[in-house]
């Protein structure tokens, strides 16, 4: 897997490096400013791409409109957004445009390795991967429509905006994949939603909903 890094601070981008490097995992590229991010995705094509969401020269948006950018350019490209902050308008485009292999994880609260490791192989894979800080700040916009759900539903919801499927749920929370099921079906019914499939599609679905 090789992985593009696009972050203008110094420090925290060699040490993506070096944790990459200790995963095995080749790094295509490190760039500071969306520009050169755009021009990389073209020239040499990586396997995913992780973006930080503000870059010079205003640090405000500029790393998610590149990754918009660049998923118009390129629509199978994986893009993980790292970022301290949640950049809802942008973030809410690019976690529903229906393709996938997206993800949107907040630095502060990354505190395992092989978690982070894990999410990149996922997003790459074709997966969408959300902490669930993220998906709460998405879902809240206008009302707060978990206001419905149990506790044991919001952890559902969680892990499924981590990208797990079923049978991973009842693994996670230790309980049968029939339970995980009947938990789903509440959520999505208490969201107005159709049961759909496992993974991103309904982590999609819901953000889909929210927006519109």
């Amino acid at each position: 897997m090789r992985v593009l890094i696009v972050e203008d601070n110094v420090i925290l981008a060699e040490g993506l490096k070096l944790l990459l490097a200790a995963a095995e995992i080749e790094v295509a590229g490190v760039h500071a400013d969306a520009g050169a991010f755009l021009e990389a995705v073209t020239t040499d094509p990586p396997d995913i791409a992780v973006v930080d969401v503000r870059l010079p020269p205003s640090f405000r948006d500029e790393g998610v409109r590149a990754a918009l950018r660049a998923r118009e350019l390129h629509p199978e490209l994986p893009v993980l957004l790292f970022s301290q902050y949640v950049e809802e308008t942008y973030a809410r485009e690019l976690l529903s445009d229906g393709r996938g292999a997206v993800g949107y994880l907040l630095k502060d609260r990354v505190s395992r390795v092989d978690e982070f490791v894990d999410s990149l192989r996922r997003i790459a894979a074709g997966a969408t991967v959300m902490d669930p800080e993220v998906v709460s700040q998405l879902m809240t916009r206008r009302h707060d429509p978990l206001a419905a759900l149990t506790p044991r539903e919001r952890e559902v919801l969680a892990l499924m905006a981590a990208g797990y499927a079923n049978g991973e749920i009842a693994q996670c929370l230790v309980v049968t994949e029939r339970a995980v099921l009947k938990h789903v079906g509440n959520i999505f019914a208490k969201l107005d939603l159709p049961v759909g499939d496992s993974g991103h599609r309904r982590v999609l679905a819901v953000l889909a909903h929210l927006g519109g």
